[in-house]
């Protein structure tokens, strides 16, 4: 069970000065994207906050809080904008992404999988959720 909020809102800056439209946040120091266009850099920004979120959360450490819009100043060809993220499904979209792991067995083990059209992976997650006494991810 996550201790951090679910909805963020926080202020951004889209930058419309150069060929792209460049959106960052203020309260995010390394949090920033680009887009082809309005619509574009909106998407952009909105799935790399909730990543740059996601990746303190993992880290257990302290998200900032938003400053107040009215209080930031933008220059020419600037505008601000609201951004708001709900985090659940992202969380559980990251939580579930599938991950390349390598593994080793005997050949013999190998050809008799193959010659039994066992899907390893399949096999593998069943025998650890198992091992674990897991059948769904309590994490998300």
């Amino acid at each position: 069970m996550s201790t951090y909020q679910d909805r963020y809102i926080y202020p951004s800056i889209f930058d419309f000065s150069n060929e792209q439209v460049t959106v960052t946040f203020p309260d995010l120091a390394d949090c920033h994207a680009n887009g082809t266009n309005y619509e574009d850099a909106f998407e952009m920004a909105k799935k790399t906050l909730a990543t740059h979120l996601y990746e303190i959360e993992e880290q257990k450490g302290s998200i900032p809080s938003a400053s107040n819009p009215a209080s930031i100043q933008t220059k020419e060809n600037q505008v601000i904008g609201l951004m708001e993220v709900w985090m659940p499904p992202f969380r559980s979209e990251i939580e579930n992404k599938a991950v390349k792991k390598t593994l080793t067995i005997p050949h013999w083990l190998d050809k008799m999988g193959k010659a039994n059209n066992v899907n390893y992976s399949q096999v593998l997650q069943d025998a650890l959720k198992k091992h674990l006494g897991v059948t769904e991810n309590k994490n998300v």
